[in-house]
């Protein structure tokens, strides 16, 4: 990789020499300006107001224009006798946690290159000892004509660097958070939880800038003679005033099904009702029984009961049978037995 800038790392009394080089690509499609009645180019040309004519690269400097309009020419030899020791140096002020950096303030990334077989020991040793210490480096530099913020840490085994905005750079937030105040339920953070839980994490490598496929595709159908381009799908309009609950609940559906979640034996979040009322777990449906089974289960048990029952009568009917038997025999008997006289 070529690099954009060579100077050293500024450790203490330890000097560094290292090549900065561009960390990142950018992938878009860019177009060109074209006139719509015959498709020719459109072109700027440099023009001096003053002279009204064109002007080559050569003949074009620096000016800073002044609240009144006038314009002070700022020359290269003027911009390298400022007194900047940052001009071909990185230097390191501080090692502070990562947590500190505020992410916002993050910029463009750099990997920085150790410049010659002296440099290896000395890159190494920063290094390790950001490996073993977990913190990062906060550094100043010079790139592109003016002084920089920048934040060094280890990607695999390099010294990557981050630009970072100045701390007056950042925007307060002010007016941008909703002005209504709002109340969020119990129920509502659990479906986002359950939400949040459902998507999971992701790998980095496999997202990819659908909108530049997209934009590739129909390049290509025009160059293949017109052919049929992609449709789009209509975006639904916003300003839907929405359910929140019942979108959150269909959100995490939705997320399960994607996943292939739900199956038998796997986890799945659990989804609160829209009302907030507990659900009861709901038997699978291997073990439900069938309203037909269930009401002949009835009746097997109502028969059985009456046989039960019509099998007790029978029995009180004979004993009471064999009782009044018994009875009439005694009767009988003391009938015809003669009763003993008095002396």
């Amino acid at each position: 990789m070529r690099s954009i800038w060579n100077g050293a790392i500024s450790f203490g009394l330890v000097s560094i020499p290292i090549k900065l080089v561009n960390a990142t690509e950018n992938h878009s499609i860019s177009f060109r300006q074209i006139h719509t009645a015959d498709g020719g180019r459109i072109r700027y040309r440099k023009v001096c107001e003053l002279e009204d004519k064109e002007v080559t690269a050569a003949e074009i400097g620096k000016g800073y224009e002044e609240a009144d309009g006038s314009i002070i020419p700022i020359t290269d030899e003027d911009l390298a006798a400022l007194p900047l020791p940052t001009a071909k140096t990185i230097e390191i002020v501080a090692f502070v946690p990562a947590a500190s950096i505020d992410p916002l303030q993050m910029d463009a990334a750099y990997y920085l290159s150790a410049n010659g077989v002296p440099a290896a020991k000395p890159y190494t040793l920063l290094r390790e000892a950001l490996k073993r210490s977990q913190k990062v480096a906060l550094a100043k530099f010079a790139l592109r004509g003016r002084e920089r913020l920048g934040m060094l840490r280890v990607v695999d085994d390099v010294i990557a660097m981050h630009g970072l905005l100045w701390p007056d750079e950042i925007r307060r937030p002010e007016g941008v958070a909703p002005e209504t105040e709002v109340t969020v339920r119990d129920a509502e953070l659990d479906l986002a939880d359950a939400l949040m839980e459902t998507l999971g994490q992701v790998d980095m490598d496999s997202l990819q800038d659908d909108y530049r496929t997209a934009v590739e595709s129909m390049i290509a159908a025009k160059v293949e003679g017109g052919g049929a381009l992609p449709e789009a799908e209509p975006a639904e309009r916003g300003g839907k005033v929405i359910d929140l609950m019942a979108a959150l609940e269909s959100s995490v559906k939705a997320a399960q099904e994607a996943r292939g979640e739900g199956a038998e034996g796997e986890a799945v979040a659990e989804v609160t009702s829209i009302k907030g009322r507990k659900r009861t777990a709901k038997k699978s449906t291997s073990t439900r029984e069938s309203p037909k089974k269930t009401t002949a289960k009835a009746s097997t048990a109502k028969s059985g009961t009456a046989t039960k029952k019509t099998a007790a009568k029978k029995t009180t009917a004979k004993t009471a049978a064999k009782a009044a038997e018994k009875k009439t025999a005694a009767k009988k008997t003391a009938r015809s037995t003669p009763k003993k006289r008095a002396s």
